[in-house]
């Protein structure tokens, strides 16, 4: 006896399984997984094998929100405290006022290129106008930025969506009625500020809640963790505020607040972010209908100049270019503005609201994207090698997961020895923590018991326990590079 779900279960799982190893190989290809997604789902959907169809354009946005808000609360946990300092203030102003310059500028140029009314020009202009938190954190894996650029371009495209999101309902919202001047102050001020306030405070009591030692098994603390992203969303939206703003700031005090059981939470949700990630593009893509696509070719060819080589410079300039930052820095910056998921799931806000020319702004939104995958996406390591800002790979990494010992809380950090390290070929008594233990070391298949006369060599995985402190990793940091 067969069940209903059985060919659909086995159809997404060949997908899931074909899909990721296929985006490994575009991996060492320096190909974007992601486009590989989009494209799977357009070679399945009714415009090509027909294997499944989705042709409401509601439950694509249902879909979309659901894996976005995975993503963002994910893009939160995993922000270090101390890159958040360090990128707060270029990274806000390029989430805030550089996604409001881009808008304007796309879409001043789209009125003034394409044969469109103006409210359909910046709608095009707000849903193009924020990088992809999905498609940067997926880059910075493959090509290593020095760590004040990949800071702020993770903190940027962490933040900037619900400022985009914001646009695009005003703008909807603008043609549905007309508000004032007032109505859109209101709007943008219950929209960031509650936003939030509720992510704030939903990260304050998630927190406290976190940190109870006796939930349950430790599985459990991943599942309350989730929970708590839920119910930000859920309270921020039943006050008018940015529900997605609302479980980013949830994610970062979250991630920055609760060392206790972090490696799981933290290794929970990127499974599901990863999930999402190509649960996704593979629905977009199937929502999509090729045949449609060479209509907007012209047209988004045209945006795609407009948003890559006038509107992200200016942005970029007038934000960032008083900051003392290096014009390399500044060009590559300009250059790195990947679009993805984001702005394909703000197209369909207008498709869904009825709006006469929802079908062209997804289309063209659509196609915007592919080119930004293609073109950005695959030149991102040629391009930062060019202006000499290809970075190490990280050299410390919390294992983020606190012991705690009666009063005392233990933190684990792992050390991965490379040649370039002051702690390479030395034996252990020469080069003992100042402020920790070394506890093991895996080499290889093995753990080794550290000895006074054990040699570190590359490609060790050392274990440093130490007293449980803001700047530990910063600590082991130091003394693994001799500093």
């Amino acid at each position: 006896m067969q069940l209903p779900a059985d060919w659909w279960i086995l159809l997404v799982a060949v997908l899931l399984v074909g899909g990721v190893l296929a985006a490994g190989f575009a991996n060492r290809l320096r190909l974007p997984g992601l486009l590989l997604f989009l494209v799977l789902g357009m070679v399945i959907g009714d415009d090509g094998l027909a294997l499944v169809s989705l042709s409401d354009p509601r439950v694509a946005q249902i879909g979309g929100t659901i894996a976005l808000l995975l993503i963002l609360y994910e893009g939160g946990l995993t922000t270090k405290p101390g890159d958040l300092r360090q990128a707060a203030l270029p990274g806000s102003l390029l989430a805030t006022v550089g996604v409001l310059i881009t808008a304007g500028v796309v879409g001043g140029g789209a009125y003034l290129l394409l044969d469109v009314e103006l409210l359909t020009a910046f709608l095009i202009g707000a849903v193009v106008a924020s990088t992809d938190a999905a498609a940067v954190f997926a880059m910075l894996r493959r090509a290593p930025l020095p760590r004040k650029l990949a800071s702020l371009l993770e903190v940027e495209s962490g933040a900037n969506d619900p400022i985009a999101i914001m646009l695009t309902i005003g703008l909807i919202e603008t043609w549905r009625a007309d508000p004032g001047i007032g109505d859109w102050v209101t709007f943008a001020l219950l929209q960031l500020g509650g936003g939030l306030g509720v992510g704030a405070l939903a990260g304050l009591a998630g927190t406290w809640m976190l940190m109870r030692p006796n939930l349950g098994p430790e599985g459990a603390y991943p599942v309350l963790a989730l929970g708590v992203a839920g119910l930000s969303y859920g309270a921020a939206a039943a006050v008018g505020a940015s529900g997605f703003l609302a479980v980013y700031v949830t994610g970062l005090v979250v991630g920055a607040r609760v060392p206790l059981h972090r490696r799981g939470i933290r290794t929970f949700h990127q499974g599901l972010s990863s999930t999402a990630e190509v649960g996704l593009f593979l629905m977009l893509g199937v929502l999509v209908f090729p045949s449609q696509l060479p209509s907007v070719v012209v047209p988004g060819l045209a945006v795609v100049f407009v948003l890559v080589f006038v509107a992200r410079p200016i942005a970029v300039l007038l934000t960032l270019g008083w900051l003392r930052y290096r014009w390399q820095e500044l060009l590559f910056t300009s250059w790195v503005g990947l679009r993805g998921a984001v702005p394909i799931v703000l197209a369909t806000f207008p498709f869904v609201a009825g709006h006469p020319d929802g079908p062209f702004i997804f289309n063209m939104v659509f196609f915007v994207v592919l080119v930004s995958a293609a073109v950005q996406g695959v030149s991102i390591s040629t391009v930062a090698g060019w202006l000499g800002l290809r970075g190490e790979s990280p050299t410390t990494t919390s294992v983020a997961e606190d012991v705690p010992i009666g009063d005392i809380n233990t933190e684990l950090i792992e050390v991965r020895v490379t040649p370039d390290l002051h702690i390479a070929g030395k034996q252990l008594k020469d080069i003992t923590p100042p402020h920790g233990l070394i506890t093991a070391i895996m080499r290889g298949k093995r753990t080794l018991i550290p000895t006074p006369r054990t040699r570190l060599r590359d490609g060790d995985l050392v274990i440093v326990a130490i007293p449980r402190q803001p700047d530990a990793s910063k600590l082991v940091t130091t003394w693994a590079r001799g500093e």
